[in-house]
């Protein structure tokens, strides 16, 4: 049984955190677009980013500020501009948003992180930007979280935020997060947006290290389509507020606030690939029987993110074939007379040999999953197994449906 337990509230459920979010007029359909997290004091600061190497100008500002000085104590984020593949003048915008920011709250530029998003290849409306900061900073109060979190979302259907609990030196302890993203959705990195808060005390290169993890066991993770974005970002924040000793190293209040951590971004993570473009239902593999963890997450990741696999789900058709393929090229060595393949409660494959099954209750599973029916919600769970080892890995996706097609087909036009 975890050690923590759900609570209202977001990112300003920890303790010194505020957020706003309001419309600055980014967004043709006038919908919010341009959000803010702010702590109320100097907050260690940890960050995880695309691995592309083209990039929007807040993720490379971002890096350069965490190398310099790994705290923050705000985040500003703008939905509607990726400011991706800009040059120059887009890193001249991110600098002058900083700036901007920084002006508004009375500190300094270097204790602003930024984010954005949205199509790539256009520079942020910096009229609207401008206009907007003031009204942002109004906005702000330790109710913002959910105006936040819908400030930061393109074409999510939801958006998506979560706040938990624990105690830590008879002291509560609380984390909360944010996350977008619906598209361009791919295990290399984070794979969307996500700010985090926290206000327990943790030392700096521990809490990078816990970040990193996190991400290692849930955003990269997930998978809609197979593109990773050039704006992936994951952002947390540590401020102390919770009054307990600080962590340093990896104690029992450490493995608890990093569980807790973990937690939260699965759930994020499985937020973002339930609500894939187009998709009808969350897909879950779990891989189990490899040599280690990295190699379960690699098979689950593989299948997960196969084309054949999510368009039979979308078909509701119980092609466990296609499981088998694709698990046999996530590049990990095993026996194929080892391997098992179960869809829900249905075995198909054991020990490497066909099994009789009943495949119109099978489709039935696929259908009623489709609408929520089940006690997993919208849960489609793939379990694998590959042989004898103790390695144990899931991956989040969700299948491909001919929406999919449609909402990318006319993104920009």
């Amino acid at each position: 049984m975890a050690d923590w337990h759900g609570i209202e509230g977001s990112v300003t459920a920890p303790k010194g955190f505020k957020a706003a979010g309001i419309t600055a007029g980014l967004k043709p359909s006038g919908a919010p677009d341009l959000s803010l997290i702010w702590s109320e004091t100097e907050a260690i600061a940890a960050g995880v980013f695309t691995t592309l190497q083209v990039r929007a100008a807040c993720v490379d500002y971002c890096r350069q500020r965490l190398q310099a000085q790994a705290s923050a104590r705000a985040i500003l984020c703008n939905a509607g501009q990726a400011n991706a593949a800009t040059g120059a003048l887009g890193m001249q915008d991110a600098l002058e948003s900083a700036q901007l920011m920084a002006d508004a709250l009375n500190i300094s530029p270097n204790s602003v992180l930024l984010a954005s998003t949205g199509v790539i290849g256009k520079r942020i409306l910096m009229d609207k930007l401008r206009a907007g900061i003031a009204p942002l900073v109004a906005d702000l109060s330790e109710t913002g979280g959910d105006r936040a979190a819908k400030a930061i979302c393109t074409t999510d259907l939801v958006p998506k935020s979560i706040a938990l609990e624990t105690e830590i030196e008879g002291r509560p302890v609380r984390i909360g997060g944010i996350a977008k993203g619906s598209g361009m959705i791919h295990p290399n990195m984070a794979t969307m947006l996500s700010f985090i808060t926290c206000d327990a005390a943790v030392s700096t290169h521990l809490w990078q290290e816990m970040l990193q993890r996190a991400v290692d066991q849930s955003f990269n993770q997930i998978t809609v389509d197979g593109d990773t974005s050039t704006n992936d970002t994951v952002i947390a924040l540590a401020n102390g507020e919770s009054r307990t000793a600080a962590i340093t190293e990896m104690n029992a209040d450490a493995h608890k606030l990093e569980a807790m951590l973990t937690s939260l971004c699965q759930y994020l993570a499985r937020a973002i690939a339930r609500d894939g473009e187009g998709a009808t239902c969350l897909i879950e593999v779990q891989a189990t029987g490899a040599v280690d963890e990295k190699a379960a997450r690699r098979v689950a990741r593989t299948i997960v993110g196969s084309s054949l696999v999510k368009s039979a789900i979308f078909g509701r058709d119980p092609n466990w074939g296609r499981i088998a393929a694709a698990a046999g090229r996530a590049g990990v060595p095993f026996q194929q007379e080892n391997l098992q393949v179960k869809l829900g409660d249905f075995l198909m494959l054991d020990c490497g040999q066909p099994q009789e099954y009943d495949r119109q209750a099978a489709s039935n599973y696929l259908k009623q999953a489709a609408r929520g029916a089940y006690l997993q919600e919208d849960t489609v769970l793939i379990s694998v197994s590959i042989g004898n080892g103790s390695g144990v890995g899931t991956a989040w996706g969700c299948d491909l449906s001919y929406d999919y097609v449609k909402i990318n087909a006319e993104y920009t036009t």
